[in-house]
């Protein structure tokens, strides 16, 4: 245990704010430049020598962990089938927002679909294959579902490799599955016009990446003294500090922090995403990794607001699990009314949460069907009272699932 005045005897911390777009929705971007006017942690003469009150850390601590048992004790009661189904919703909802994160959107159908096809969960057709989606996928479901083995530097090329399939970071070649080697000048966080630009961090250079990566592993697959929550807070401020490669380094910061999580919990499948937490509250994010890369070693802020994060995460994974169980019950209620393809697709899609109106245009685009027959799948649902116009009118009509009253009238009408 560790309080104010102690050390974590641990490796070298460097705090890097996310990939090569991970400030792209709020104009930053990572840039090499030359510059020495700037402190940050790392140079520090004590760093990594970090300290944290853990007095001030045991009451979060606490609470978190209350919510992951009665989120756990939860989960118990729905047996086997549902629990896949709820580990399946966090895990496409991790891989769509670690993603999102850096500014960059993959397409739902394509994620989950490639975690079904890995994990061996039936959910019907199958979006194709996207090699790109399948990189992001196999680092998180590596990272969760091995999270006992050691993390070493090869482990780590290999989902930088995966990540990276074609050897660009957007337009931009990358060294892929090694670590950057700093030929353009240092690695910098900057934000503002090109002329005016603010440097919000600058990373260690690469000639120390071995021994601080080093440093690192060997302090994170040690057996050392830091809470294991607290241990996946500081994994995560750790790695993107030292920010080893040219791109990539927010999600695989992220999929190290919940590989830890996943040790912490006793358990591969994950029922919770911190990523799509932090996706909620990027800015608060971005702002208190600046400020922690810039301030002393003493990380207790940086641990405080992890842990309120991964306990709003917990939180949310209440709703998740509601929405399982509600798409249970909805498909327990339909299990003896013929539907074809298109309708059980789209109905998954609303039941799963669609995002904006599902009107019969998108309807057709997305069953890849004729405006015609959209229209008859639709008005044949309306009909059974499965779902119901929404407001508007005309070619504008959206269409929404019927509330289960409204379903039950539809069902004692029919009979």
């Amino acid at each position: 245990m560790f309080c104010r005045g102690a050390v974590i005897t641990a490796h070298n911390h460097r705090i890097m704010c996310g990939d090569c777009l991970a400030f792209a929705e709020n104009g930053w971007h990572n840039r090499r430049m030359n510059s020495g006017e700037y402190k940050f942690v790392w140079q520090r003469p004590d760093w990594p020598r970090w300290q944290f009150d853990l007095a001030q850390l045991a009451g979060p601590l606490a609470e978190v962990s209350r919510a992951q048992g009665i989120l756990l004790g939860r989960l118990e009661d729905i047996g086997v089938p549902l629990r896949e189904q709820a580990s399946l919703t966090t895990l496409t909802e991790d891989v769509l927002k670690t993603s999102e994160i850096e500014g960059e959107k993959l397409d739902p159908d394509s994620v989950r679909s490639s975690i079904a096809r890995r994990l061996g969960v039936d959910i019907g057709a199958l979006a194709p294959v996207d090699r790109h989606v399948d990189g992001v996928v196999e680092m998180v479901l590596d990272a969760t579902g091995h999270c006992t083995a050691p993390l070493t530097s090869e482990r780590l090329f290999g989902w930088h490799a995966a990540l990276f399939p074609t050897g660009y970071g957007g337009l931009t070649r990358i060294r892929v599955g090694a670590f950057r080697d700093d030929a353009n000048g240092p690695m910098q966080v900057v934000s503002g016009p090109i002329h005016r630009q603010r440097v919000h961090f600058e990373a260690p250079p690469a000639e120390r990446l071995d021994v601080e990566v080093d440093r690192f592993l060997e302090w994170f697959n040690a057996s050392t003294a830091e809470p294991p929550l607290l241990k996946a807070g500081l994994a995560h401020l750790w790695f993107v500090t030292l920010h080893p490669f040219d791109d990539g380094n927010g999600r695989i910061a992220r999929a190290v922090g919940d590989l830890l999580l996943a040790r912490a919990d006793g358990s591969p499948q994950r029922f919770y995403s911190l990523s799509a937490q932090i996706q909620r509250e990027r800015k608060h994010y971005y702002e208190i990794l600046e400020r922690t890369q810039k301030s002393t070693l003493d990380v207790t802020d940086w641990l405080a607001w992890f842990l309120g994060t991964l306990h709003r995460a917990v939180g949310n994974a209440q709703h998740t699990l509601d929405a399982v169980l509600a798409k249970a019950r909805f498909w327990q209620r339909w299990a003896a009314t013929p539907l074809n393809e298109r309708q059980v697709k789209l109905l998954n899609r609303l039941l799963d949460g669609f995002e904006g109106k599902l009107t019969s245009s998108k309807w057709a685009a997305i069953a890849k069907c004729s405006p015609d027959t959209a229209l008859r799948d639709i008005n044949e649902l309306v009909a059974l009272g499965a779902l119901r116009k929404g407001a508007g009118g005309g070619r504008s009509t959206a269409y929404e699932l019927a509330p289960k009253n409204h379903v039950a009238r539809a069902e004692s009408q029919a009979t």
